[in-house]
């Protein structure tokens, strides 16, 4: 690149690796909606200063609103061009706004000026969001997607994290939602994702496993917290193999205790246990929320396990012939080494 040339790069080659940091430059209000995974923010416009723009489009026009948006801009300039070229030293980068426009466009010219090596994102967010939306079309199905199931409190996040540890790609559902996919769900989490990050969070992990020759997920309903599943993703899952896991009462147990106890409050456990109280009733619903007030989880977890998740996940607390692998959890270091050699096995990559 030439000193004053200032050259744009397609989603595709931006998403390559084989460039610098991604740096978005729209306000911290858009980024935090939603942005392409592992980007950075750092806002040329902040969010009351591009509605002041914005406004000034609408009222006065075009040339108004660029004159007003210098003028905000170029004081700034400085310290938005030292922040950018401390991320250059991690290599290229490529900076993005909402349609690959003014924003960036200018902010990469500016720097390219100052003997920077940037680019610009053709198209900005919305070809990231063209990419992931046309995404499921171009890899479903194309290799097994391996669901593990498993009663409530067998252990699942962590078999998928010990799976991790040895190699196998893993696309953990609840961590890409920030919720545990069950009432209690959201205890130890924000309000988590918009749908357009939680689906950018979802398609870049798996192309972090595109040359795996399989991945597991744990067995969801579409709906995680407040997110959806794409319909071909969540077809794709029902697709098979299915392995499922199982354990005692006691490790489930203990397993629910060291979460919710750990991650959570009493006020938290006690808001979520309400919405359990028309399918648990009144009076049941009462005398567990005195139980998590006395810190008595341990009675709580049993409770829930035999009344409520159990009759309404209905797997098998053993060993069953209904699935490909059915295989005991009392040890997470175990059963993740037992899994990851069947698949191995099925699956030689």
């Amino acid at each position: 690149m030439h000193v004053g040339q200032v050259n744009s790069v397609t989603i595709e080659q931006a998403l390559s690796g084989e460039f610098g940091p991604l740096i978005d430059v729209r306000s911290e209000g858009e980024y935090r909606d939603a942005t392409i995974p592992g980007a950075f923010n750092v806002p040329v416009l902040a969010d009351e200063e591009r509605k002041l723009v914005g406004t000034t489009y609408r009222q006065k026009g075009p040339e108004q609103a660029r004159w007003l948006g210098l003028e905000i801009i170029g004081p700034k300039l400085p310290n938005i061009c030292g922040i950018i070229r401390q991320d250059i030293a991690k290599g290229p980068a490529v900076l993005f706004c909402w349609r690959g426009g003014m924003r960036s466009k200018t902010m990469a010219t500016i720097l390219v000026l100052m003997g920077l090596e940037v680019y610009y994102l053709e198209g900005g967010y919305k070809a990231f969001r063209r990419f992931v939306n046309a995404y499921w079309d171009q890899v479903a199905h194309k290799k097994p997607l391996v669901m593990l199931h498993g009663n409530t409190g067998v252990g699942k996040t962590d078999i998928l994290a010990g799976l991790n540890h040895l190699g196998v790609g893993v696309i953990d559902l609840e961590a890409l939602a920030e919720n545990r996919g069950s009432v209690f769900g959201g205890i130890g989490y924000g309000p988590g994702p918009s749908q357009q990050l939680f689906e950018a969070r979802l398609v870049m992990a798996l192309e972090n496993y595109r040359s795996k020759p399989y991945m597991v997920v744990e067995c969801e309903s579409r709906r995680i917290g407040r997110n959806v599943l794409p319909v071909s993703f969540f077809q794709w899952m029902q697709a098979g193999p299915h392995i499922h896991v199982y354990a005692d009462t006691r490790t489930r147990v203990d397993r629910l205790v060291n979460v919710y106890s750990t991650q959570g409050n009493a006020a938290e456990l006690l808001a979520a246990l309400q919405r359990l109280q028309i399918r648990l009733g009144k009076e049941k619903t009462k005398a567990l929320s005195h139980q998590i007030c006395m810190g008595n989880y341990a009675a709580v977890a049993v409770t829930l396990l035999s009344q409520y998740y159990d009759p309404l996940y209905r797997y098998p607390n053993g060993p069953s012939q209904k699935y490909d692998l059915s295989v005991d959890a009392t040890s997470v270091v175990q059963v993740s080494g037992v899994i990851a050699a069947y698949l191995s096995s099925r699956f030689p990559g």
